[in-house]
């Protein structure tokens, strides 16, 4: 599996758990116009707005991740992305807290939010500030994306990422839900299991055990910043 595949199947499925957590600010988001034109039209600015950010997100994580593989880190944050993502499962799993501060962080998103609703803002911009929400599968995507080595790349994972939340979120906005809470409290069931095998993933990776596509060994080469 390429990294583009992996991102973009990280974005399919935790597109799921977004309708949950984030949907509903989706959902808020009022259209100005009447018709399914201006309805699909008005969805669609939102989707790439999220997109925008993500990939704004990835030239910033890009720019990180170069620094770590200019410097020779990159087996180590693999193996402690892998297991931040595993300790982020057994949470999960078996409910115990990780304690964040997400208040804080939640507090100036909700107030920008809030002025870009009340100033019917337009939908491409209101879908730029909620892809800077906080979201724990944006964080999964941001581990990815570090360890792409490379600005370039770190965008495009950042945005096939993006891309793989776009058909649940586009379908869930147009219909105001069309999932019900027992199927995605079945699907947030599967998240952690899905969340282990991203970890050891990454551990593999960083372990360079010479294995192709897992685990693969060390080229020595470092890729250029394009």
């Amino acid at each position: 599996m390429t990294n583009t595949h992996l991102a973009f199947m990280i974005g399919l499925l935790g597109s799921i758990h977004c309708i949950g957590m984030c949907g509903p600010l989706a959902f808020a988001v009022p259209v100005l116009k009447p018709g399914w034109r201006y309805l699909l039209w008005d969805k669609l600015s939102y989707q790439a707005g999220r997109i925008i950010s993500y990939c704004i997100l990835g030239v910033v994580i890009g720019i990180l991740g170069k620094q770590i593989w200019l410097a020779g880190l990159q087996n180590g944050v693999s193996i402690m992305s892998g297991l931040l993502i595993l300790l982020a499962a057994a949470s999960r799993l078996f409910n115990f807290s990780i304690r964040t501060n997400n208040s804080v962080l939640l507090k100036p998103f909700y107030k920008l939010f809030n002025y870009a609703l009340k100033h019917k803002a337009n939908h491409l911009i209101i879908g730029m500030l909620n892809g800077l929400l906080p979201c724990g599968f944006v964080y999964l995507a941001l581990a990815g994306a570090v360890n792409t080595g490379s600005i370039t790349e770190a965008v495009e994972y950042m945005f096939w990422f993006g891309t793989g939340t776009v058909p649940l979120m586009l379908i869930a906005g147009i219909s105001a839900g069309f999932t019900g809470l027992a199927f995605r409290r079945k699907i947030n069931k599967m998240l952690p299991w899905l969340m282990i095998c991203l970890g050891i993933w990454f551990i593999f990776r960083g372990l360079q055990l010479d294995i192709p596509y897992l685990s693969p060994a060390k080229s020595g080469t470092i890729t250029e910043c394009r």
